[in-house]
C-alpha cells in the first residue's frame, strides 16, 4: 500500500507543478491523471483472481504483467478515456500521463537482477539496468514523497493565495 501511495502522491505533485503552466490542468484533471498512477498496479489483480480464470473468461491467453508495461497502460488509458463523454483526448492523455510517471518512478527502484522490469514493451523486450535508487518497500520512500508532496502543496496553496486564484475563477465549478 506505502509503494501506491508513494505512486500516486508523484504523480499528484507532478501534475500539480504543471498545472502552474497550463491553466487548463485544474484540480479535476489532475484527479484524472491520479488514477492513471494506479493503472499500472492493476497487475496486481493477479493476487485475488489466477490468471487462468481470467483467461477462461476472455477466451484468450492473458497475463496481468502486461499493465505493468508501456503498451499496458496504453490500453487502459483508452479504456478509461472512453468512459468520459467529452474531452476523451485530454481524459487519454492524463490518465497515460499519471501511469507514465508511475513507470518512470518503478524503472529507477531496486531489483534483485539489477535489472529494471520489462516496462518499455511493446516497443522493446530490453530491461535496462537500474540505478537502484530505492527499495519500493522502505517506509523512508513515503516519508520523501509526502515530503515532496507537502511542499508542492504549501507551494501551490500559496500561488493561490497570491494570485487571488478561486475555483471559480479556474473554471471549477460544482454541475
Amino acid at each position: 500500500m506505502a509503494e501506491l501511495l508513494s505512486h500516486l502522491l508523484v504523480v499528484w505533485a507532478v501534475l500539480t507543478v504543471a498545472s502552474w503552466r497550463l491553466e487548463w490542468l485544474t484540480s479535476r484533471w489532475i484527479a484524472v491523471g491520479v488514477v492513471g498512477g494506479i493503472l499500472p498496479d492493476l497487475n496486481r489483480l493477479a493476487i485475488a483472481v489466477p490468471e487462468r480464470a481470467i483467461a477462461d473468461f476472455l477466451g484468450a491467453s492473458f497475463q496481468v504483467d502486461a499493465f505493468h508495461t508501456l503498451g499496458g497502460i496504453t490500453v487502459l488509458a483508452g479504456i478509461g478515456a472512453v468512459m468520459f463523454a467529452q474531452n476523451q483526448r485530454r481524459a487519454f492523455g492524463l490518465l497515460f500521463a499519471g501511469a507514465f510517471v508511475h513507470l518512470l518512478t518503478d524503472a529507477v527502484k531496486s531489483y534483485a537482477d539489477g535489472q529494471a522490469a520489462m516496462w518499455l514493451y511493446p516497443l522493446t523486450s530490453y530491461r535496462h539496468p537500474t540505478p537502484n535508487l530505492y527499495v519500493s518497500a522502505d517506509p523512508e520512500v513515503l516519508a520523501l514523497t509526502f515530503g515532496i508532496a507537502g511542499v508542492v502543496f504549501v507551494i501551490d496553496r500559496w500561488q493561490n493565495v497570491g494570485s487571488g486564484s478561486t475555483a471559480s475563477q479556474n473554471g471549477e465549478h460544482d454541475t
